[in-house]
């Protein structure tokens, strides 16, 4: 009688097993080959309203790209976690491999395309020179001559005053974070400052500074989230590209965009 009721037992406990490993094989999309959710590793400076940014309050990551990319998450099946680092340092990260991709409104570029794969873009602003309130004379490059223009390490907005400055008679002053260049405008500290112009408008309505628009975007620059250029990646940025799609076809895209823009800027035209 032992015997058979141990052999009972023992039939009972390997059907138990049987089954937990049946249904850890039929886990959802979300988890990978241990059974755990597959991740995303995205870097970011965590200081560029409204784009990613730290909530003082709750010390928390918000804005436009943390809810797209929660969004984008839930399409694919993935859990994100985000890095925090000085703008400078983000493509280091992704280089090295430490990070999966940056949200931090990277701009594509000609020089970024040979090296990086981008997703498809889901944010169309110009760079935008911003002013302290009141100062009319600046509308432009040409009104900039012998005066200062903070510029954030890293960015592309760089280039624009080098190519037009061939003399260089205007001072670049560099900042690690666009927030620190915002508040120098507004406290005189420099004369200008570059950004989106959907970062400006969306900083100056949070802030309060004593800031303005300085005359027209430049041009209409495409955001897109960069990925080494591998086989792996191939396959993960179409998954990526596939969920932006459905959250276009949707309006969720576009309803993001409103939320933290005022307008919807993620359509090219």
């Amino acid at each position: 009688m032992r015997t058979a009721t141990w052999k009972k037992g023992v039939l009972a406990l390997a059907s138990i097993m049987v089954a937990a490993i049946v249904l850890a094989a039929c886990g959802g999309k979300s988890e990978g080959a241990s059974g755990t959710p597959k991740k995303l590793t995205i870097g970011t400076t965590g200081g560029f309203y409204p784009y990613v940014f730290q909530n003082t309050e709750t010390n928390r990551l918000e804005g436009f790209e943390v809810d797209v990319w929660e969004a984008v998450a839930a399409e694919i099946g993935y859990e994100i976690e985000w890095q925090k680092s000085e703008f400078s340092g983000l493509f280091g990260l992704l280089d090295t491999g430490k990070i999966d991709t940056i949200a931090n409104s990277i701009a594509v570029t000609d020089e970024r395309k040979q090296k990086y794969l981008f997703g498809e873009p889901y944010v169309y602003s110009g760079a935008q020179l911003v002013v302290k309130k009141g100062n009319d004379a600046i509308q432009s490059l040409e009104d900039l001559k012998g005066k200062k223009i903070a510029i954030q390490i890293g960015t592309n907005f760089v280039n624009h005053v080098k190519n037009f400055d061939t003399k260089g008679e205007i001072e670049i002053v560099n900042y690690e974070s666009a927030d620190a260049g915002f508040q120098d405008v507004a406290l005189g500290r420099v004369d200008a400052t570059f950004a989106t112009k959907a970062s400006a408008l969306g900083t100056i309505n949070k802030s309060g500074l004593p800031l303005q628009l300085g005359g027209k975007q430049f041009n209409v620059i495409p955001a897109a989230n960069p990925f080494v250029n591998n086989e792996s990646n191939k396959k993960l940025v179409k998954e990526v590209n596939d969920a932006f799609d459905k959250l276009r076809k949707s309006g969720k895209l576009g309803e993001l965009s409103v939320k933290w823009f005022t307008e919807d800027l993620t359509k090219p035209e």
